[in-house]
Order: C-alpha cells, then sequence, then structure tokens
C-alpha cells in the first residue's frame, strides 16, 4: 500500500513547504474578522438591479472578455477598457502578474499574506522588507533590495492590510520613478487599493498615464460584494496585453459579471454603505482609544489594529462570547484586527472588550 509520504515526495519543494491560507468558517454570532462590509449591497433592491435574462442563458460560457462589465468600469473609473483585466477577486489577478512576469517578487512587511504565498507557490523568491516604525516604507532597506534583486514586481498595499495606513505618496512615487521601465532598474509596481474607497487619498489613477511601470489594483469585494469575487487590474494596454495571455478563459462567471456591471451603473446604495462604514470607523475608533489596554492605530480602511497585552488571551475570550475578530499572531504579534460592522455589532464589540480585559 502507498503511503501519504510518497505522495508528499512528488509535490514540488516550494509547495510542499507552504501552509495553506487559513480561510476557516467560524460560527459566531458577530463576525468582525474578515474585512468584508456588513452590509449586502442591493440588499432591498436586488430584484430592480439584477439582469433576469441572466438566469436563462445558465447554459451558456459566461461572455470570455467580460465587455459589459469592462464597459461599465470604464464609465465608472473613466478610463479606456483596454486598460483594464478582470478576474476572480484580486488573488486570480496576483497569481496572473507573477505567472506572466516571473520574480523576484518585493512586498513590504506585515502587508496582505497572498503576495508572497503565490510566490512561493510558483516557485518565485520573495523578498520581504519590514515597515518603519511608523507603519512605512521603508526607503533605505526597499531602495538597497531594488539595486541588489531587481525585482520584476513590487506590491504595495495602500491603505495596507492589517496597518491599517496609507504609504506615503512621495515614497511610492520615487519607487515607481527609480524603477521605471527606462531604468537601470526596471520594475513592474503594483499599487493594491483594495481599501481605496475608504481612504481619504485619491489614489494612484490619475497617475496611471505617466508611468507606464505602474499597475493598480482594485476589488468589489470590500464595498459589499464579496461573495462576487470580482477584481480587476488597471495598466497600460501592452501590459494587459501580456497579462491576458495567461488569464484562464472565462474565469468569471455570468452572475458575478452581470450583478457587478449592475452595482457599477447604480452606486448609491453602495457610496451610502462606505459613508456608514467611514463614519462608524471613526466612532470605534474613538470609543477603543478609551479603553485601558488597548492601543487602536489610525485606520483609512474597513478596519482597525489593534495593540493588546495577551492577545491571545483576548481574542480567544472575545470568540468565547461570540465576536470574532482576527488573531494577528505571525503577522503582526500582539495584535487583533477588528473589521468595522454595523453600529449594533460595533456596539457589541465595545461592551464585548470592556468585559474580556475588566
Amino acid at each position: 500500500m502507498q503511503h501519504t509520504s510518497d505522495i508528499r515526495k512528488l509535490v514540488r519543494p516550494g509547495v510542499r513547504d507552504l501552509s495553506a491560507y487559513n480561510a476557516k468558517e467560524i460560527p459566531c454570532r458577530v463576525k468582525l474578522d474578515a474585512n468584508e462590509s456588513p452590509y449586502s449591497a442591493f440588499s432591498n433592491q436586488l430584484s430592480a438591479f439584477s439582469n433576469k435574462k441572466i438566469f436563462k442563458t445558465l447554459n451558456r460560457y459566461p461572455d470570455p472578455e467580460a465587455k459589459g462589465l469592462k464597459s461599465a468600469l470604464s464609465k465608472n473609473l473613466k478610463i479606456r477598457p483596454e486598460n483594464i483585466l478582470v478576474g476572480n477577486g484580486s488573488d486570480e489577478l496576483i497569481y496572473y502578474l507573477i505567472t506572466t512576469f516571473g520574480g523576484p517578487i518585493l512586498y513590504p512587511v506585515p502587508t496582505f499574506s497572498m503576495y508572497g504565498i503565490i510566490a512561493k507557490a510558483l516557485g518565485e523568491k520573495d523578498i520581504a522588507i519590514p515597515l518603519d516604525g511608523e507603519f512605512d516604507i521603508d526607503m533605505e532597506r526597499t531602495m538597497s533590495a531594488v539595486k541588489r534583486e531587481r525585482p520584476k514586481l513590487i506590491f504595495l498595499s495602500s491603505p495596507n492590510n492589517p496597518t491599517g495606513n496609507c504609504f506615503s505618496t512621495e515614497r511610492i512615487l520615487k519607487i515607481i520613478e527609480i524603477t521605471s521601465l527606462v531604468s537601470r532598474h526596471p520594475s513592474l509596481v503594483v499599487v493594491d487599493e483594495a481599501y481605496q474607497p475608504f481612504s481619504s487619498e485619491k489614489g494612484f489613477l490619475p497617475l496611471l498615464g505617466d508611468y507606464t511601470n505602474l499597475v493598480i489594483m482594485r476589488t468589489l469585494s470590500k464595498i459589499g460584494f464579496a461573495g462576487l469575487r470580482v477584481g480587476f487590474l488597471i495598466a497600460d494596454p501592452i501590459i494587459i496585453n501580456e497579462v491576458n495571455k495567461v488569464r484562464l478563459p472565462f474565469n468569471l462567471n455570468s452572475y458575478s459579471q452581470s450583478i457587478a456591471a449592475a452595482a457599477l451603473r447604480n452606486r448609491k446604495e453602495t457610496a451610502l454603505n462606505i459613508k456608514l462604514i467611514v463614519s462608524e470607523r471613526e466612532r470605534l475608533f474613538n470609543e477603543l482609544e478609551k479603553i485601558k489596554g488597548i492601543i487602536p492605530y489610525p485606520s483609512e480602511a474597513n478596519f482597525i489594529l489593534l495593540r493588546v497585552k495577551n492577545a491571545d488571551k483576548i481574542y480567544k475570550g472575545l470568540l468565547k462570547k461570540g465576536v470574532l475578530v482576527r488573531n494577528m499572531k505571525g503577522i503582526a504579534d500582539g495584535c487583533l484586527r477588528v473589521t468595522v460592522g454595523t453600529k449594533k455589532e460595533n456596539d457589541i464589540f465595545l461592551k464585548t472588550v470592556r468585559k474580556v480585559l475588566g
């Protein structure tokens, strides 16, 4: 009889040593762990916005080019459709970028873990550069690594997960300029703007035409459509064409394309929900500042990072009372990350964390 260990010998070393991304469903009454919107967009108006014809065409493959969705994105973002590539969430697009351009891959830490996981899964070298004491890009270390390692791709999540802050615009621009395609150290700089809708910063979209090595990544997952799994790349058409070569055919299903396009055409409810989340984020931050034993960090995203004593104990205490947050052990030790929920959910969290700490 063949043993499991024999099968593992067939697995590529880079994959064999990986740990799977931990995305378990944990039963709880208040779920504040995954940076989802607490509001389901179209909750009251789905029948008015959804394309009912879609149910009569599910026997056919989806539009492989997602023309309707690209058109809606194009109008919404005021860019050309040829500057856009859609994917099954941002994760798939990260996969495509690394598959297309290879490594080394450079990124700051702590940050979104999928940059490193996907790089390792594809057998590419990944270079993690610690952030400075202000959770900003450490320019000295980053520039030294750029010149030494010559990364093909640099991933910068701004606002950053899990720290919640935006990186300095000047530092990002300096990295883009130093790694421009005509420089001695050319790289593509991927600015991941998953949380940009909650930020006071405008983002880098207005600068797209100025830098051919700039790639912007966005998603609908954080603003009420996580279940659709719709992400998109925005870049120079030459980059889009190259990445499109490795894109799997029919990668985005018909239903997701239809609902996402409707969401982009009817943004009033989504915009209102974003304002509510930002307002609640500020209230939640102010309340957390008042609690002894908690240090909350200012956030431009839809979550807040907290430093607490004995984070494991606090996490378990909250979960025992039905409140699920994210324990950042191994990523930002001694910290918890709480997603901004509804007013009711946030009040339950605040009441519970006071009890657990008390």
